[in-house]
């Protein structure tokens, strides 16, 4: 089996890998952007109760309502602090793929130019010795004649 071949092979396992990789990158980034969605979602929601928190509190509504209303204020202030360390955990897990697909898609590039490489200088060395079997042939047909 020539070098060009060999290398060939590795080169196809690293793209499959690299292909596997970016799926993941992609994966990553779709779970990334749902969970910044919900925390969108969740400080949207907190904004539009703090609005009919601040109208209840200007009508007069009773204490016990008042911290009805700021228990459940504490309780999305939680759930919105637990969702920005999710987005946080996503981003560096989006983080960590890219750069992995990153250094996958690299090696693959690089590998394949040895393979380029290789694929040219056998093609040089298979010219020169199919020249060097032309002239060999031509020169035993002049010797012959």
């Amino acid at each position: 089996m020539k070098r060009s071949q060999r290398i060939k092979a590795i080169v196809e396992i690293k793209a499959v890998q690299e292909k596997n990789a970016l799926e993941a990158l992609g994966a990553s980034r779709k779970k990334m952007q749902e969970v910044e969605a919900q925390l969108e979602n969740l400080k949207n929601y907190r904004r539009d109760y703090q609005e009919r928190f601040n109208r209840l509190g200007g009508e007069g509504a009773s204490a016990a309502r008042l911290m009805e209303f700021r228990s459940f204020m504490d309780k999305l202030d939680t759930a919105i602090r637990g969702q920005e360390l999710s987005l946080h955990g996503s981003q560096a897990e989006f983080r960590a793929k890219k750069k992995h697909w990153e250094n996958l898609h690299n090696q693959t590039a690089s590998l394949q130019k040895v393979c380029d490489t290789a694929v040219v200088t056998e093609k040089k060395l298979d010219d020169k010795i199919e020249q060097d079997e032309q002239d060999e042939w031509a020169t035993r047909f002049v010797m012959g004649r």
